[in-house]
């Protein structure tokens, strides 16, 4: 889809030079740098849900389970990390 934006002269300069120096179109290196901007935006949303989820820690069923967990995997473990 075709569409119209305004942006600052140098910044164009240097987007052309990059997808010149890439070998791609101008709105080939807009499309990546648009689609990687909105990707970066939904891992720091995922993030920040994750985040509030384990803001009170874990349940005591968690605890337990991670605490046998850590019990049987110690004698396995022969290198300090």
């Amino acid at each position: 889809m075709k569409t119209a934006i305004s942006i600052d002269d140098g910044l164009l300069r240097e987007a052309d030079e990059t997808a010149q120096l890439m070998g791609l179109s101008r709105s080939r290196l807009f499309a990546l740098a648009i689609g990687d901007f909105l990707q970066r935006k939904r891992q720091e949303q995922m993030l920040l849900r994750l985040n509030e989820v384990y803001a009170d820690g874990a349940e005591p069923a968690e605890k337990r389970l991670l605490r046998g967990i850590k019990a049987k995997v110690r004698p396995t473990v022969t290198e300090s990390w």
